[in-house]
Parts: structure tokens; sequence; C-alpha cells
């Protein structure tokens, strides 16, 4: 048994049955609007199938602590040659690599999400060495990975770039997401201005948000690390998410 902390690591491929419990989980923490990503609907349930061990929990005893998803894809160790779009291209491109039959190089995260009871309690550290070490027993030379900040909705109109930048009493990065990945080694390599898009009619928005949205304009959401841009003339709502990719390396 492997075992992160206090908690026994375990694969999808190997505990299937925990699928159902782990969508759930999903549904549960992140805020509604996320949920709606276009990339994520047709491409979630392919990368699940495909690549099963390369998703993985931490549990305790029968509890899901943490619910881990990755995917592996060629990645040329360049900051040009990281997805473009970030989560919704490494989605896009960890299929396509698959489905052309290419060897994978690198690993790319693309969530951890902490069950509420557990969360602030440093659980995500661990996560993120489970992932580590997934990336490793695949022979893959790196984690990259599109982080989604996560104090940055709290300040949804100061810009990516400037938010980075940010930093702790010790010098570390301000924000705690970050901050862990870099206590970990992680190197920042770029911000990705353009990492998720969501679209809606302004009735879908104001049934995510729970929200009235009564007219044209843009719009600070609870969860949203930009403000959302509503147009009700053309029945529109538009957000798009950035993120920051950072790198893990992998010892050989």
């Amino acid at each position: 048994m492997i075992r992160y902390g206090d908690f026994e690591f375990v694969t999808l491929a190997e505990r299937p049955a925990l699928f159902e419990a782990a969508d759930d989980l999903v549904a549960a923490v992140w805020p509604r609007f996320m949920l709606e990503d276009d990339v994520a609907y047709s491409r979630w349930m392919p990368m699940i199938r495909t690549f099963p061990e390369y998703q993985f929990f931490l549990l305790n005893g029968a509890q899901i602590v943490a619910y881990g998803n990755s995917i592996p894809l060629i990645w040329d160790s360049t900051l040009d040659g990281l997805p473009e779009k970030g989560w919704d291209g490494a989605l896009l491109q960890g299929l396509d690599n698959h489905e052309k039959g290419l060897t994978p190089t690198t690993l790319c995260a693309i969530s951890i999400t902490i069950t509420p009871d557990y969360q602030g309690k440093g659980i995500s550290r661990h996560a993120i060495l489970a992932m580590r070490s997934i990336a490793a027993q695949h022979n893959l030379d790196a984690l990259v990975a599109p982080v989604r900040p996560n104090l940055k909705s709290r300040y949804p109109l100061t810009p990516m770039e400037q938010y980075v930048h940010w930093q702790h009493t010790d010098g570390a990065p301000f924000d705690p997401w970050l901050r862990t990945h870099a206590r970990l080694g992680a190197d920042l390599l770029k911000v990705e201005p353009e990492s998720m898009l969501i679209t809606g009619t302004v009735a879908e928005w104001e049934e995510w948000t729970a929200l009235r949205l009564p007219e044209s304009g843009l719009y600070v959401i609870p969860g949203a690390l930009n403000p959302v841009e509503i147009n009700r003339e053309m029945d529109t709502g538009r957000y798009v998410e950035p993120n920051v990719w950072m790198r893990h390396r992998i010892a050989p």
C-alpha cells in the first residue's frame, strides 16, 4: 500500500468504483459555472476512460480526501511549446497525442479536488507529490500544471500578470496554491491569459451564479478569477479564465 501522509493512494484504474463519488465531489466543490466549459463537456469522460491510471485518490479509509486528474502529453520544454489555451488546450492535446499513437513526454495536471472537511490542512501538498509520483512511474520528464490560484477570485480586477508577482511575508508567492507548488520546487513559467472559455445565455449565467444580471456589462462573480462579460442584447455571457503555468521537474 502506498501512502502520502496519513492517506492511502490508489488510481482510478485500481478502484474504478470510486468514480461516481469522485464526480459528485467535483460537482460539490467547484463553482457551478466552472463545470460548463465546452472542452470539458466533450473531453472529460474520454480522458477518464483513456487514462484511468493517471487519475488518483487519497483515501482515509473509505472516504475520498482528494481526487486528482492528469493527462500525459508531449511537451518540448519550451514556453512556446506549452499547450495553447492552457487547461482547455492540455485536455485536447493529450487526447490528440494518444489518438495519433505518439509517446508522451510530460504529465499535465488537470485538477486537484479536496473534500471540504480536509481543505486548509495541507492535503494539496500530498496530492501534488502523488501526481509527481505518477509522472515518475510512467517515465515522464516533468509535471506541468495550468495552476488556478485559489485566492485570485478575491482580486478579480487585478490582472493575473500582476497578481503572480505578489509576495508572501517570506518572499514566496502570495497565493497559497502558487506557494505550495513553489515550495515543492516548481518553476513559474508564464501566465496563460486564456486557459478556459465558458459561455452561456444570460439565463444560464443567472442560474449558475444565483445572481440577477439585469444589464450588459462586466460582473464580479463569486469564484471567478476575472469579471464575466454579459451582453443582454446578444443574450450571451462570456468568461475567460487565466491560469499560471508551473513546472515540476521529475528526476530520472
